[in-house]
């Protein structure tokens, strides 16, 4: 590696006192700034909502409530704040049983009936019905909050489902295609239409063959090209949602090499939501490595493959059957999540799905109060300084350090930082093999006019001149340090919305760029260096 220019990082005592453990350790974060190494879609940050009604209990808890996208509270002030703060938050509609799912259509003579339980059933549940009107609802409430929408078709329908869970038959997209004529005649708009849930390689509770998989995703296809004749652009194909296979993906991505515009599968490496080691595991470097692996095998997969579809991760709770509570809603489970938008990043994934925006023991938001929980502000800073250029980085320390580093979205660079380990501050130095400027900012004000201005101005001018010179930091920590804590704490200011149901602002510290960056036990850091340009971000 070519000598690098480093970066030293000091937080400014005009903006704030933090005290750097004097039994620290350092560290050192080398980025390649020559070229990235993937990009990302700007909306990269996805959450999804699901059909689960209240009566979905796993392990004696049901963690639903009315979250459901049939009977979740659209008018809640919290809920619409939340998705309006990303200003356009991509949103995947689907889950289990988005397969017994029915549209109701103009014609459709049977009542529009909810589900209910009946374990007799496959998945556990009856099906049950989307009604036109909900459909409305939804979709202005879409409108009104800037979402990027895409839905999840039932892929079951026309289908026979042995008692060894293989089905077969083609996909009858009647029901379908009178959706989604509907929604074109309403101009409602979807970003993409995605086939099915969980049912490719072994499937859940139901497989399909991936020869099939494909017949019916062309059907989609000619379908969508059908419907939206003369509309551009017309929605994405996106398949299949479910776990990665490398044999079925391949043969799959093969014969959709010209139908396919996104790959979908589903993550859920932590393990059952009743697991006593889930924090242990996210707490471990070596696990979260394996469980990144995942990504570069379905990029290696893709990049073998005849197709061109981008990879996407369409649904992502970590923690299968709801999660579990004051692990997956808590604090700590943030090393584990924003670890999973940094790994996945590198490996080309265009979209990362959170499950779920609402619902469960995993929902960015509390089910029945709506109040953010620590994920969503993760999320949401995540959204707004990490630009879609990824950059190549090797930290040299601890392995305890997990760090990521992308074009910023504005300018310059952001890079986060966090420290798994629960005793020792980590400062961490940056080195660069190729700058391609860095920009050296001086007062806007010339000499000989400085007397035109008010004490106001002059100090407003110099604030803006040190801030020129600085970077921003964001330090997240957990509440009285408890890692189970459902309460996120911004530069040790704690983060809750007002009376109003307004998300608060998210103001950085302003730290001298000359200095390492302090990461300290059990934290996170989001570090934005505007002034700090590299060729790869501006090639």
């Amino acid at each position: 590696m070519q000598k690098g220019v480093c970066l030293w990082v000091v937080l400014v005592t005009s903006f704030c006192f933090i005290f750097v453990d004097s039994r620290g350790e350092n560290g050192r974060l080398l980025i390649d700034g020559k070229s990235r190494i993937a990009e990302t879609d700007s909306d990269f940050v996805c959450a999804t909502m699901d059909w689960w009604p209240p009566e979905k209990c796993d392990y004696g808890t049901c963690s639903w409530d009315h979250s459901s996208l049939l009977n979740v509270d659209l008018k809640n002030k919290i809920f619409k704040n939340a998705i309006r703060a990303f200003s356009s938050l991509k949103i995947r509609l689907g889950g289990t049983l988005q397969d017994k799912v029915i549209y109701q259509t103009k014609n459709h003579q049977e009542p529009c009936n909810p589900f209910l339980k009946n374990t007799s059933e496959l998945f556990g549940f009856t099906k049950g019905c989307l009604s036109l009107s909900r459909w409305d609802d939804l979709n202005r409430f879409f409108q009104d909050t800037r979402a990027v929408v895409t839905f999840g078709l039932n892929a079951l329908i026309g289908k026979t489902v042995l008692a060894d869970g293989s089905a077969f038959g083609a996909w009858d997209s009647t029901n379908a295609e009178a959706l989604m004529r509907y929604t074109v005649k309403k101009n409602y708009t979807i970003y993409g239409w995605e086939l099915g849930n969980e049912l490719s390689g072994n499937g859940i509770g139901a497989r399909i063959s991936a020869s099939q998989y494909a017949h019916d995703t062309l059907t989609l296809y000619k379908m969508v090209h059908r419907v939206y004749k003369g509309i551009e652009p017309k929605p994405l194909i996106i398949a299949p949602g479910g776990f990665f296979d490398p044999k079925w993906f391949t043969k799959f991505l093969n014969k959709t090499s010209k139908t396919l515009n996104a790959v979908s599968h589903h993550i859920y490496s932590l393990g059952s939501g009743m697991d006593g080691n889930l924090t242990a595991r996210i707490l471990d470097p070596s696990y979260l490595d394996d469980a990144g692996k995942i990504f570069k095998q379905l990029e290696s997969t893709i990049n073998a493959s005849s197709s061109s579809a981008s990879g996407w991760v369409s649904e992502a709770g970590g923690a299968y059957n709801s999660g579990q509570n004051l692990v997956t809603n808590a604090f700590v489970f943030s090393f584990w999540y924003l670890d999973q938008l940094g790994m996945s990043s590198i490996y080309d994934t265009k979209t990362y799905c959170r499950q779920s925006l609402i619902g469960g023991n995993y929902g960015l938001l509390n089910t029945t109060t709506f109040e953010p929980n620590p994920d969503y502000y993760s999320a949401l800073l995540w959204h707004r300084l990490m630009g879609k250029k990824v950059l190549s980085t090797r930290f040299l320390g601890t392995k305890k350090i997990r760090a990521y580093v992308h074009c910023a979205k504005e300018s310059g660079v952001t890079v986060l930082l966090m420290n798994l380990g629960n005793s020792t501050t980590v400062n961490v130095k940056l080195s660069v093999n190729n700058i391609w400027r860095l920009h050296k900012h001086r007062p806007h004000t010339h000499r000989q006019h400085k007397t035109m201005h008010s004490d106001s101005e002059s100090k407003d001018t110099k604030m803006g001149v040190i801030r020129k010179r600085t970077r921003a930091e964001y330090h997240l920590t957990a509440k009285d340090g408890n890692l189970h804590s459902k309460v996120m704490m911004l530069n040790g200011k704690e983060l809750r919305v007002n009376s109003y149901g307004e998300i608060p602002s998210l103001r950085p510290l302003y730290v001298n760029s000359l200095k390492p960056i302090s990461v300290h036990p059990h934290s996170i850091v989001f570090a934005h260096i505007p002034h700090f340009a590299l060729y790869a971000c501006n090639s």
